[in-house]
C-alpha cells in the first residue's frame, strides 16, 4: 500500500504545490505561448508529470504506468467516444447532402449570424449538453455552424464560449450527482446552489458571446434576442434546478430558450445585418419533406439520448457495463488527511459501459441516419473509414490528456494544488471556483473536477466554518468555466470544425481570458452567498 505524500518537497505546501503546478506551465507554455498543436502539448505535459509523479512524489513505477494507462482509456471512452460518433454523425449528413438542407432550413428561420448562433451554439448545444455531455454539444453545434458557413475558428470559439451556462447539468445532472456521491451532501440542496450560481451568470452569456465576437454595436441591435434567450434560459434554470433536481435542468432550460428565441423571431428582426461571410448569396427553399428528413438524425438523436438517460431504461443498459478494478492501481494507493476525513484507499475501477455509454446512443444514431438519409453501406464504410482517420489526432490528445490528469490525481500532485488553494481563508469561496476551473481545464469535465475536488472542498469549508454545500456548489459552478480552455475542449472543437493545427494555440489565448474572467465572476456570486446573503445560500 502507498500513501499519498500532499509536502514533497521540504514538508513545504508552497513549494510542493509550485513544483505540482510544472505539467500545467508546460501546457500552458506549448499550447498558449508557442502555439503548437493540442496533441503536442498534451503529450508534453503528460512526460512532465510523469517525471514529476517519479522524482518528486515517489510514485511506484508500476502504479504510475498503470494511472497513464488508466486515464488514456478514459480518454478514450466514453468520452473519445462521444467525439467520433457525433463527428459520424455529421459526416454522414454531409455526404449525403442533407446537412446542406439543415443548414438552409435555419437559414430560412433567420439569416441573421447572430441570431443562428444563439440557436445552434447556445441553446441547441445547451439541449445536447443537458442530453448527452462529454464533448457532444461542442461537436455537435461547432459542426453545425461550419456547415453554415462560419469559419472553423469561428465555430470554435463561439461554441466553446456559448458551453458554459449548461455544464453544471450536463449529461442529465451527471455532475451534480457525482458531486452527491463523493461529498454524501444532500442532492436537492447541491442541485439548488448550483442553480443558484449559475443561473445569475446564466442570463449574460448569451449577450457575453454576441458582444465578443461582434462588439457593442453587433450586439446593441440584437440585444433583446440575447435577453430573452438569458431570462428564458437563466430563469428556467433557475427553477427545475430549486424545485425539481438536477438531471432535466438543461434540458428544459434549454427547450425554453429554443422556444423563445423562435417565438421572438416570428414576430421581430433586427435593424442591421451582422455579416460574417458565412452565406452564399441566396437561400434555397425544400419541401417540408426534405427539411424533415434532414432534421430526422438529430430528432433521432435527442430522443435516443433521452431514452439512455431514463432511469428505468439506464438501468437495464447498465446491467451489461462491464467494470474493470484497473490492474496494478485499484486501492492500491491510500488518499490521506486533510483531503480525506481519514487513510482511505483510492479505487481505480474503469466502467467499459459500452452499452449504456451516450457515444453508443450517437452511434446508433449515426447508423439509423444513414438509413433515413439514404446512404448506401458501402458509403457509410467509406465515411467511417475517413472519420477515423479525421480524429487519430484529437483522440490521441483526449488519451494523452486524461492520462496526465490521472497521473496527477493518484500520486497526489492535485491534491497538493489543491490544499494551496484551501489555505486562502477568507477568500476561499473565491478560490473555490477556481479550484473548480483548474480542475476541469486538467480533466475537461466538470464531472471529474467535482469527483477531485468535491471532498477537499466540504472538509476546508468545515475546517474555515463556511457552508460545505455552497463550497462543493461554487466548485460545480467555477469548473464550467475552465471547459472553454480544457485540452479536451480545444480538441473536440478543433476535430469538429477540421480546424488548421496551428489556430489550435489561437483558440486556446482566446479563450483563456474569459475562462478567467467568468471564473471570478462566478467565483464573486459565490463570495455574495458567503458574506452578504448567506440566507439565501443553499
Amino acid at each position: 500500500m502507498w500513501q499519498q505524500n500532499y509536502t514533497p518537497i521540504a514538508d513545504s505546501l508552497a513549494l510542493s504545490a509550485l513544483v505540482a503546478a510544472v505539467p500545467i506551465f508546460v501546457l500552458l507554455f506549448l499550447i498558449g505561448i508557442r502555439r503548437k498543436p493540442a496533441w503536442i502539448a498534451s503529450l508534453s505535459g503528460l512526460a512532465a508529470t510523469v517525471v514529476l509523479a517519479a522524482l518528486v512524489y515517489g510514485m511506484p513505477a508500476g502504479m504510475l504506468f498503470s494511472s497513464v494507462l488508466f486515464g488514456a482509456a478514459f480518454g478514450l471512452f466514453p468520452i473519445g467516444w462521444v467525439v467520433f460518433s457525433a463527428i459520424l454523425l455529421y459526416r454522414v449528413m454531409q455526404e449525403s447532402g442533407k446537412f446542406n438542407t439543415l443548414k438552409d432550413s435555419i437559414g430560412h428561420l433567420t439569416d441573421d449570424g447572430r441570431l443562428q448562433m444563439m440557436l445552434v451554439a447556445f441553446a441547441f448545444g445547451a439541449f445536447i449538453e443537458g442530453c448527452a455531455g462529454f464533448g457532444t454539444p461542442v461537436a455537435v453545434a461547432a459542426t453545425m455552424l461550419t456547415g453554415l458557413g462560419f469559419s472553423p475558428f469561428l465555430s470554435a470559439a463561439v461554441c466553446l464560449l456559448a458551453n458554459t451556462a449548461p455544464v453544471a447539468f450536463g449529461s442529465i445532472g451527471t455532475p451534480i450527482l457525482t458531486l452527491r456521491a463523493t461529498t454524501a451532501l444532500p442532492l436537492d440542496r447541491l442541485s439548488a446552489g448550483v442553480g443558484r450560481i449559475c443561473a445569475p451568470v446564466s442570463l449574460f452569456i448569451p449577450a457575453y458571446m454576441i458582444a465578443v465576437v461582434c462588439g457593442w454595436s453587433g450586439l446593441r441591435a440584437v440585444l433583446p434576442a440575447a435577453a430573452v434567450c438569458g431570462i428564458a434560459f437563466g430563469g428556467t434554470q433557475f427553477l427545475v434546478s430549486n424545485f425539481i433536481g438536477p438531471e432535466l435542468t438543461d434540458i428544459l432550460a434549454s427547450m425554453a430558450a429554443m422556444g423563445a428565441l423562435f417565438v421572438l423571431i416570428k414576430f421581430w428582426k433586427p435593424r442591421d445585418k451582422f455579416d460574417f461571410g458565412h452565406l452564399p448569396p441566396g437561400k434555397v427553399s425544400h419541401s417540408r419533406r426534405d427539411v424533415a428528413i434532414a432534421w430526422a438524425p438529430y430528432m433521432i438523436l435527442v430522443v435516443l439520448v433521452l431514452l439512455w438517460g431514463y432511469p428505468p431504461v439506464k438501468a437495464k443498459l447498465d446491467l451489461l457495463t462491464v467494470p474493470i478494478n484497473w490492474p496494478g492501481l485499484h486501492n492500491l494507493i491510500q488518499r490521506m488527511p486533510p483531503v480525506v476525513a481519514q487513510p482511505s484507499n483510492y479505487g481505480a475501477v474503469f466502467a467499459f459501459s459500452w452499452l449504456s455509454a451516450s457515444g453508443t446512443a450517437c452511434l446508433i444514431t449515426a447508423v439509423l441516419a444513414a438509413a433515413v438519409v439514404g446512404l448506401s453501406p458501402g458509403r457509410f464504410a467509406r465515411v467511417f473509414g475517413q472519420t477515423v482517420k479525421q480524429l487519430a489526432l484529437a483522440e490521441l490528445t483526449l488519451a494523452a490528456v486524461l492520462a496526465l490528469a490521472y497521473v496527477m490525481n493518484y500520486s497526489g500532485a492535485t491534491a497538493t494544488l489543491g490544499l494551496a488553494f484551501a489555505g486562502t481563508g477568507v477568500l476561499f469561496p473565491l478560490f473555490s471556483s477556481v479550484l473548480g476551473s483548474l480542475g476541469v481545464f486538467l480533466t475537461g469535465s466538470d464531472t471529474s473536477a467535482n469527483a477531485l475536488f468535491g471532498t477537499l472542498q466540504t472538509v476546508t469549508a468545515t475546517k474555515l466554518g463556511m457552508n460545505p454545500v455552497l463550497m462543493a456548489s461554487g466548485n460545480s459552478a467555477g469548473g464550467v468555466m475552465g471547459k472553454m480552455i480544457s485540452l479536451t475542449s480545444i480538441a473536440v472543437a478543433a476535430a469538429a470544425t477540421t480546424m488548421k493545427r496551428e489556430d489550435e494555440g489561437r483558440l486556446f489565448g482566446f479563450t483563456l481570458k474569459h475562462s478567467i474572467f467568468l471564473t471570478i465572476v462566478v467565483g464573486l456570486v459565490v463570495m455574495f452567498y458567503a458574506y452578504v446573503a448567506p440566507q439565501l445560500a443553499p
